[in-house]
């Protein structure tokens, strides 16, 4: 989903009161916000002979109408999680992509400009996937490579038990970038081989207390909060096949033995699909809405607090 550019507006620093601008425009340690009420707009597009346009079903612009990669910020939040904003122009003006969530209300600083992104399938800027030859955990205990898998074959969830599949999509991309993998070295979180994931998958993380501020001690991290460089890296390089799983709710299913998220299918999904994926998931699940799992959502900094007030005292 995007937001328009006036709708994430500088609280503090030098252009106070204005809204998201062109790269000569902005001043990086400006501070953003996003707007109380703010209304997230769908956006459809089409490929077609490299140029990326307005396609059918799409709130924003007229269909055919060109959509321009402009630039891709940086901000950091006070909760200390970075979030990558695409900035986007339309014949209607600019319009800013958020690839993670931005809540309104709390302070963005802008850290980095790219006044020059390459360019990239906007439809696939939030693939939350699997890589091929990923071990999915089936209801009877079995274990299926990922690519596999058939629509009705009945997957274990941790919440609901066997549950069928609905839909198992794919995507290549150029494994760069934001498209990178995250490879989850093998016994690390308890996995049982290697566990490689696109960088905005969220595993399941369950801790026996629950910690302070939190509301509850199931905790969906995204895969990049995780990385050390160590035992977990961004693997950059080569084309990746991405594989995505939708049941008939958010489930938690079983990668490689360990617990991580299928794909949740609402509104900012399918705006973030090619168009013919999203027409044929939209055909599948008419009305479709899943609420997000109970777990709660956890960043870079609460990793850390956890990680600091469970260490042992000198």
């Amino acid at each position: 989903m995007l937001f328009r550019g006036d709708d994430i507006y500088v609280t503090s620093g030098v252009n106070l009161d204005d809204g998201l601008g062109v790269p000569d425009q902005v001043c990086p340690g400006d501070t953003y916000e996003l707007a109380e009420g703010a209304q997230p707009l769908r956006l459809m597009v089409a490929r077609s002979a490299g140029a990326q346009t307005v396609a059918p079903g799409s709130e924003i612009g007229a269909q055919g109408d060109p959509v321009q990669l402009v630039a891709r910020y940086t901000l950091m939040g006070e909760d200390g999680n970075a979030v990558e904003l695409m900035l986007l122009r339309l014949p209607g003006g600019l319009y800013a992509l958020p690839l993670s969530p931005m809540g309104a209300g709390i302070g963005y600083a802008l850290v980095k400009v790219d006044d020059s992104p390459a360019e990239a399938p906007l439809a696939d800027l939030l693939c939350l996937a699997f890589v091929r030859g990923t071990r999915i955990t089936l209801a009877g205990g079995a274990q299926v490579a990922i690519e596999a898998l058939q629509p009705g074959d009945r997957v274990l969830t941790r919440d609901h038990g066997g549950q069928p599949l609905r839909w198992l999509g794919r995507a290549t991309l150029r494994g760069v970038g934001a498209f990178a993998p995250v490879v989850i070295g093998k016994g690390v979180l308890g996995n049982e081989g290697d566990l490689i994931v696109s960088q905005h998958h969220r595993m399941f993380l369950y801790q026996r207390d629950r910690s302070p501020g939190l509301p509850t001690a199931e905790l969906l991290v995204q895969a990049r909060h995780l990385v050390n460089g160590e035992t977990i890296y961004i693997r950059d390089g080569g084309f990746v096949d991405y594989f995505s799983l939708v049941f008939d709710r958010h489930e938690i299913i079983y990668a490689e033995g360990i617990p991580a998220e299928s794909l949740m299918v609402n509104e900012a999904t399918l705006a973030r699909l090619p168009a013919e994926l999203a027409a044929e998931v939209q055909a599948r699940f008419p009305g479709l809405a899943q609420p997000q799992h109970f777990g709660t959502e956890a960043g870079g900094q609460a990793l850390a607090h956890i990680a600091a007030t469970r260490r042992p005292k000198a």
